[in-house]
């Protein structure tokens, strides 16, 4: 009897161990909701002028519309799927120093959160910096509405740092910066990105780090390593206030820029450094940025980015120069090519 109830025994556990585990797939992070997602206000397409370019939704200081490439604002389900992307890695993924977040509460810096992840993700869609501009949507119209909002209702709130260009969302550092990219289309680029763009962000990334943070770089520091721009302004004008950029586009010739742009070294300078001071753009507080001043690939981008989110931020948010008036995107390539060589 001791015998038979052994040989069950052992039967009994070669069966439970003969019952395979099921293993159950990694969860994935969810989509962002679709109904927090900023809304372009504005559609692709709009009084094409026959060379590639159209009207953007944001008015010149002449007070046309600021032209934009026609294919943008992007289809929305293409921007969304781009969008998820991104939130679902932490920072824009053709662009990855651009650092970017999508909190889902309906605090101040939640929305501005959100409003950077979209401005760095419709900046970096194709690569650093190439994608749209703000310009081609109500984003910087939106951003001012909700601040707006908050200080009637007397709540303060900080901004994210970052959203982070780039980003946070580029907020985050380096904000809307895209990087700098080539801009993929023939036409103006006229309004910077709000965003953090940070250079590797648009352009250049928001939300670098550097490892040498609490050191602040002092004023000739500053001048010194300050990424050059690489261009002038007032180049070929073509009589409606857009002049040469210094990328050319898929058609071999230059993008077009507003004519004011790059700005003059002098007010670059100071725009820079004043931002440095800060830590993040004065004039768009949710894009981050830092200055390290060694000479690693990281720091070396961590200053084009403050460099382009600040360019790009000149006058407010989302209201400067485009990448494409500098040589920012060459630059950037150059020094990660070294780093890889």
């Amino acid at each position: 009897m001791l015998f038979v109830n052994v040989v069950s025994t052992i039967i009994l556990a070669g069966s439970v161990v003969a019952i395979p585990l099921r293993v159950l797939p990694p969860q994935s992070k969810r989509d962002v909701n679709p109904a927090l997602v900023p809304s372009f206000g504005w559609q692709s397409g709009v009084n094409p002028d026959g060379t590639g370019n159209c009207d953007g939704a944001v008015n010149g200081t002449n007070g046309k519309p600021i032209l934009v490439p026609c294919q943008c604002p992007p289809n929305s389900t293409f921007f969304l799927t781009n969008l998820n992307k991104n939130v679902a890695a932490g920072f824009v993924t053709t662009n990855p120093t651009v650092k970017l977040s999508f909190p889902t509460d309906n605090s101040t810096a939640s929305q501005l959160a959100r409003l950077n992840a979209a401005a760095v993700t419709l900046q970096n869609l194709e690569g650093p910096g190439v994608g749209c501009p703000i310009s081609s949507t109500t984003f910087s119209a939106q951003g001012k509405a909700i601040s707006a909002e908050t200080s009637t209702n007397g709540s303060s709130s900080a901004t994210p740092p970052l959203m982070s260009t780039d980003a946070s969302s580029t907020p985050t550092s380096s904000g809307f910066v895209s990087a700098m990219s080539t801009a993929a289309s023939t036409t103006s680029a006229g309004c910077g990105v709000p965003t953090s763009t940070s250079v590797t962000s648009t352009a250049v990334p928001t939300g670098i780090t550097s490892t040498n943070t609490s050191v602040s770089p002092t004023d000739e520091q500053i001048a010194t390593l300050a990424p050059p721009l690489g261009w002038q302004a007032g180049i070929n004008p073509d009589g409606t206030g857009n002049c040469d950029g210094a990328v050319n586009g898929t058609n071999g010739k230059p993008i077009l820029i507003p004519c004011q742009c790059p700005p003059d070294q002098t007010h670059y300078i100071a725009n820079l450094t004043a931002n440095i001071r800060a830590g993040h753009v004065i004039l768009n507080p949710t894009v981050q940025l830092t200055f390290p001043t060694d000479n690693s690939t990281a720091s070396q981008n961590a200053r084009l980015n403050a460099a382009a989110v600040t360019i790009q931020n000149l006058n407010g948010a989302g209201k400067g120069c485009p990448i494409v008036a500098t040589t920012f995107s060459a630059q950037q390539k150059a020094i990660n090519a070294e780093s890889t060589s």
